[in-house]
């Protein structure tokens, strides 16, 4: 059974920072690309970044470049988001996503929320 589990979420301050993990099980974690999404209430799931397989590609939505950044640690097969800068704008529940060709499996998600 294939599992996603995202950790590290909370209240933040704005200026300050977080760093979101997403450990996955029953999954080959290396035959997979990654992503994170978020998604604000009253408003659709958005992409925020996504890695490769082996780490050597990064792709990060324009609203979080410069701020976010994604890696992933394929010995612990977990994923990483750290975020600095956070803007009131980035509340949202993050979800860790994992994809073959499309976005296969997802997590529950954690819950950011950044005060003004």
């Amino acid at each position: 059974q294939v599992q996603l589990v995202e950790s590290g979420g909370g209240l933040v301050q704005a200026g300050g920072s977080l760093r979101l993990s997403c450990a996955a099980s029953g999954l080959p974690f290396t035959n997979y690309d990654m992503g994170w999404f978020r998604q604000a209430p009253g408003k659709e799931r958005e992409f925020v970044a996504s890695i490769n397989w082996i780490g050597t590609n990064t792709y990060h939505a324009d609203s979080v470049k410069g701020r976010f950044t994604i890696s992933r640690d394929n010995a612990k097969n977990t994923v990483y988001l750290q975020m600095n800068s956070l803007k009131p704008e980035d509340t949202a529940l993050y979800y860790c996503a994992a994809a073959r060709t499309q976005w296969d499996y997802w997590g529950q998600g954690t819950q950011v929320t950044v005060s003004s």
